[in-house]
Formats: structure tokens, sequence, C-alpha cells
């Protein structure tokens, strides 16, 4: 006899069906044999399983039916505030018991605020993309360049039709990393998308009015103007609007820079991260039977056509050059030539370098740091200075480890100690013929003065020109009043005489 209490088996589900289908038993019969209720025999002939306990009214809550409207009221309240700040069921409880006088118990709180919580959570609709669109976001990850660990921020570009995808690292989330990784991801794709879905990032939005309209940033403005694609921007917090794109950042992460990447330079390491999204295009996704790179030629027919030359991507900003010759960029100072201090520049952030400009001319560049409170001297920006100011020469920071080659040092130690003071400023002087010329043809050019034991600028000079303009080099000391003349006496057979008694 089989008798299961409350709970039976489909193993007996199949025996009782058998027994009345196949064998013609009766469902007294079959009750009796099986210990069962009639009631449960025509259950079991109706299901080939068992269904499961079935609710037929709603659950009753009388102790908690007074409190329900608060406990919805803390809910609605917890949207607005962030995930960690948010009251757990238990918390619920203790509030009711504390604040409102419930004298129920904790698990029928915690079984309607789960349900609850479950009613409110978000629902989505599977949609679309159309080819030629794109989404856009930035990443982290760590990296090692150049032997530093550091953190990656990577710009990745999504063609959510085809699933082809871009990614490029920088140093920093900056306007001009932002700027630079659209030009190359449009490089990439040999187009430009039609239209590019962002989250509320800084770099493009400035401010979200209160009707949830958006003040596009300058830079970013400019780089519309530029290549003429449309733009989106998702709900500010809701970063499933993009998830293509989100996924694609995780996706980034675990297959392109998992172990950590090892690099000399960005330049390797953002190679190696173009041959990766190249070689996804070979890849067939779930669901589809052509590869992305075959499903991105639809892509490919909708995208815009690139401009002549690619958008200048730098963050540009107006300073003022200080007393000590520098301007500010991002924390970090930059030299300039000393005839225009104290003068309005425009400073332009590129991602490898800075660039100072005044009026149309270029006056500076440096390779761009991204330290803080970093010094980046030029040593060339200062030797006018340097020609007025000599007593500075030895303490003169931009000066502290410029590497000269040793002509340099011998050509100093010779012009001081035979014309003193004079003497230094000479040496400036000569530095300066590196303003125009190249080091090696300076370097040459001192190197002929000392063998020939012409210890000044003028000579220096006449010989380096001598040398560009490839003739030879004839020094006429005659022009030259100040430099020491050589006195050769005339040889007399008498003097030998003297050498005769040494031996």
């Amino acid at each position: 006899m089989w008798n299961t209490g409350e709970v039976y088996t489909v193993e007996l589900y199949a025996r009782v069906r058998r027994s009345v289908f196949v064998d013609k038993m009766s469902e007294r019969e079959a009750a009796r044999q099986y210990g069962l209720a009639r009631e449960t025999v025509r259950k079991m002939l109706r299901y080939a399983v068992p269904p499961g306990y079935r609710r037929q009214q709603p659950v009753r809550r009388p102790k908690l039916g007074a409190w329900v409207g608060t406990i919805d009221q803390i809910l609605e309240v917890d949207k607005a505030q962030g995930r960690k700040q948010r009251h757990t069921a238990k918390r619920i409880f203790e509030r009711l018991r504390d604040e409102h006088g419930y004298t129920g118990g904790y698990t029928i709180v915690k079984d309607y605020v789960r349900l609850r919580k479950l009613s409110q959570r978000e629902m989505f609709v599977p949609l679309a993309h159309p080819p030629g669109d794109a989404q856009a976001d930035f990443g982290e990850a760590m990296v090692v360049i150049g032997g530093v660990e550091r953190k990656a921020h990577y710009l990745a570009m999504d063609l959510p039709q085809s699933d082809d995808c871009f990614v490029m690292a920088f140093p920093a989330e900056t306007t001009e990393a932002f700027l630079e990784g659209h030009n190359h991801a449009f490089a990439y794709f040999g187009g430009v998308p039609r239209t590019i879905l962002y989250d509320n990032t800084k770099l493009a939005v400035a401010r979200i009015l209160g009707d949830g309209t958006r003040t596009k940033t300058r830079a970013f403005t400019e780089l519309q103007s530029h290549y003429l694609f449309a733009e989106k921007f998702g709900r500010p917090g809701k970063g499933n609007d993009k998830g293509k794109v989100e996924g694609l950042v995780g996706y980034a992460r675990r297959n392109f820079m998992v172990p950590i990447p090892h690099y000399a330079t960005w330049e390797q390491f953002n190679a190696h991260l173009l041959a990766e999204c190249r070689k996804r295009r070979e890849r067939i996704l779930r669901g589809h039977k052509e590869s992305i790179g075959q499903r991105f030629a639809k892509d490919q027919e909708l995208l815009l056509a690139l401009p002549a030359a690619p958008y200048e991507a730098c963050d540009k900003r107006w300073t003022r050059v200080t007393s000590m010759s520098l301007v500010r960029y991002r924390a970090n100072d930059y030299s300039v030539p000393v005839c225009w201090g104290h003068r309005e520049v425009l400073v332009k952030g590129f991602v490898d370098e800075v660039v100072i400009c005044a009026a149309s001319d270029v006056i500076a560049r440096h390779p761009r740091s991204y330290e803080r409170e970093d010094m980046i001297f030029d040593p060339l920006h200062y030797l006018a200075l340097l020609e007025q100011k000599t007593n500075a020469l030895d303490q003169a920071r931009p000066l502290a480890g410029w590497v000269l080659p040793e002509g340099f040092t011998e050509m100093r130690r010779l012009m001081e100690a035979r014309l003193d003071k004079k003497g230094k400023r000479e040496f400036v002087q000569t530095l300066r013929l590196l303003e125009t010329f190249a080091l090696q043809e300076v370097s040459l050019a001192i190197d002929d003065a000392l063998r020939m034991g012409t210890i000044a600028f003028d000579a220096v000079k006449h010989l380096l020109l001598c040398r560009i303009e490839r003739r030879p080099a004839r020094l006429d000391l005659g022009n030259y009043p100040h430099l020491p003349v050589t006195q050769v006496a005339t040889t007399a057979a008498a003097d030998y005489l003297a050498l005769l008694g040494t031996c």
C-alpha cells in the first residue's frame, strides 16, 4: 500500500494513472489499493505530474494589514536613495516595531518586503539596433607600462548591429583622450557612425537642465561639427540604456587584458588592442550564422564618409606665462622661451604632448606628463636670460640633468680660465647656437675649435658655418684681436748646444 502523506511522487502518479487508464481499475479500487482519498486519485488522473500547491486566494496578513501602507512608503522613498543605504527587511521590521507599535513577527514582514521589491524591479524590452549606429563608453583596467603598474582608461566603441568593436587605452580619462579615441575609432571603422549613444560623461555633457536637455561641452560640439554624427544620451545612472557597449567594456577587460598586460609603451599596448579587435571580427556569435566581420558590411554601407583630415584632438586652454617662463596645464608646469614671459598663450593638451602657441605660432612643445606638480623644462628656453644673468648658470634648474658632449665642458673650462666672467657669458652664447643648429653640428665645431686652440664663441660660430657650408675652415686670427696670439720665435743653432750639455 502506498501512503506518502501529503507529498506524492511522480512515480506514484504514474502507477495510479497506469492502473486506471491501462489496467482499467476503478477509481474506488485505486484509492483502496494505494491508500489514497478518491479526490486525490481524481487529481492524479487529471495531471500527469504533481501540479504543486496552487493558492486559490491571496495571502491574508491580518497582523500586517494596518502597516502595509507604511512599508510601501518606506520602499518608495528608498528609490531615491543610494543602493548602499536602502532599508533591509530587518530594518523595516525594527522601525515598525519601535516607531509604529507593530506587534507581529519578522517573517511576515520579510516575505512581504521580498514580494514588493520583486514587483518593483525594472523590466526591459528587447531592442533592435539599426545599422550604422554606435555606442561608446570608458572602462578601467590595471596594466604595466614601462615597468610601472598603472590604471589604464580605455575607450570602447561598439556597433550593436554587427557587434564590431574598437578599444583604445590612455593614461587618463581626459578630453583629449576622448577626442583622440574617436579619431582612431572612425579610422578603424572606415567611416563615422550616424548616431552614437553615450552616458552623461562630463567630457561631452557640461550640464543637464531641468527639462532633461543637455548642454554639451565645446570640445564635444566641435567634434560633432567636424564628423557630423548625431548624439544620444542615456538616462543618468541607467547603464542598461547602452547595454551593448557596457558588455564590450567587460569583455575587453576579461579577454584583452587578462593576464595583466606588460608593454614598454602605450603605443605597443594599443597595437595589441587593435589586433584583438581585428581578430574578434572572425567570431560567429550565438544566434547568428555570419561572422562579425561579415555583418559589419551592413554597418559600413551606412557609415558617414570620413573628412579629409582628422579632428585636432586636444584640450585647449588659455593661460598666462609666469615670471619663471612657465605655463601650468593639468597641475604640471611647462617652459616657454623667456621672451614670452607674462604674456597670454594658448595651451593645447594632446594625449602624448603639450603644445604652446602664441597667436598662430608654436612657441614650445613638450612630452605630456601625467604626474602631478611636475616641472618640464627645455634648457634652450632659458639661455637668453642666462646670457644676461650668468651668475645663475651653475644653479639653473632648467639646465639640471642636461647631458652634453664632453667638448662643451672643456670649452667652458678654458673660456672661464682665460676670460673669467666674460668667458662664462661666451659659453652661454656658444650654447645658444643650439637654438638654431643641431647638437651634433655644434659639438663638431667645438671640437675643431679646441683642436685649433681658438677658445672663443666667434671662432666656434665661424667653424660651425664652415662645416655647414662645406668650405675650408680658414680662421684669420686678425679678425679676432681678443684671442690670445701665439708667439713663435726664430730658432738659432746655438740653442741646440744647451740640449747637448744635458747628454
